[in-house]
């Protein structure tokens, strides 16, 4: 095939196509025509690439065809709207939608913690638990250097990475409606021994000093968490009127962004984990700090999360993204 032959007989189509995609709007003559010259350019554009693949003159109708195409197909959602979307709708909705879950789960580890935290305050024989050398050390020393004995930026990221595997476990792993309640009772359990350790040796104010800062977030995302994973289970127990595995894809989902949404907010807590709680600022400003977090999130959910509620975002996919729905009645 002549080449040089072949590009003075179809330039004009190429440089015809280009030009109608670089346009924002064609009438619907123009669309039939570009889609037309579309795909003698493709067809073009093989015969090219069979004889001189390498050659610029393929490489400029590459780069046509695709303006073209991206023209014909749209260029999909900005990211940046996408992102704004997501963190203005989606995401605040799904935490909106476990707001009373996440409550409920709140209070039964607080019940847990107390319980276990006064039994261990009161228990007849607790050198059998600790030996008495055991919890000295733990309550003058190991509790308070824990927060400090590395530095703080390291601790931060550690803490970050372990709570977010965590919670993204409990949102991965609820559907078997085991792992979330073993993982609440777990936390609840060792931070209410912690607590009865250090009322036991007179220590309760240092306890609750380095738990606060970063532990009302900290805590409220496992919450969140593990109410995420809950409902994911509890979707395919309950389904109502929908397959059980429709209902089971749906609620997950719709909740999965809650892990992506935990992974930020427990950086945050992370954040004061590392930097906050070890710090030599007074207590008050410390817990003051901690508790701002915790409305900052609270607000959040409550704000935006009930007006994307209100205007009926569910936090799922769009039809086609989702897939095709089994029709029930």
């Amino acid at each position: 095939m002549d080449i040089d032959a072949f590009i003075a007989a179809h330039q004009g189509q190429w440089d015809r196509l280009d030009q109608l995609a670089r346009r924002r709007r064609l009438p619907a003559q123009e669309a039939d025509e570009m889609l037309v010259l579309y795909r003698r350019a493709s067809t073009h554009l093989s015969m090219i690439q069979a004889v001189e693949p390498d050659s610029p003159v393929a490489a400029q109708l590459s780069a046509r065809i695709g303006r073209a195409r991206t023209h014909l197909t749209g260029a999909g959602e900005n990211t940046f709207t996408s992102a704004a979307y997501f963190f203005t709708q989606t995401l605040p909705v799904a935490f909106y939608r476990l707001r009373w879950l996440t409550l409920i789960i709140t209070a039964a580890f607080l019940a847990i913690g107390v319980g276990f935290g006064y039994w261990t305050y009161q228990h007849p024989q607790i050198d059998l638990l600790m030996p008495e050398g055991q919890r000295q050390a733990y309550a003058q020393q190991d509790f308070v250097n824990y927060y400090s004995e590395h530095p703080n930026s390291s601790f931060a990221s550690q803490v970050w990475t372990n709570n977010a595997w965590i919670a993204a476990q409990c949102v991965a792993f609820g559907v078997t409606g085991i792992w979330p309640v073993y993982v609440l009772f777990i936390n609840a359990q060792s931070v209410g021994i912690a607590g009865g350790v250090m009322a036991e040796q007179g220590a309760l104010a240092d306890f609750w000093l380095y738990i606060l800062p970063h532990g009302l977030m900290e805590l409220t995302a496992v919450f969140v968490a593990a109410a995420a994973g809950l409902r994911i289970f509890w979707s395919w127990v309950a389904p109502g009127q929908k397959p059980r595995l429709t209902a089971l894809a749906e609620e997950a989902r719709r909740l999965i962004t809650v892990a992506v949404g935990l992974v930020l907010v427990l950086l945050i807590s992370g954040i004061v984990e590392g930097f906050i709680t070890p710090s030599d600022l007074h207590p008050a400003v410390k817990i003051t700090i901690g508790a701002a977090v915790l409305a900052a999130y609270w607000t959040y959910t409550l704000t935006l999360g009930r007006r994307a509620y209100a205007a009926g975002v569910t936090g799922d996919l769009g039809r086609y993204d989702a897939g095709t729905h089994q029709l029930t009645s």
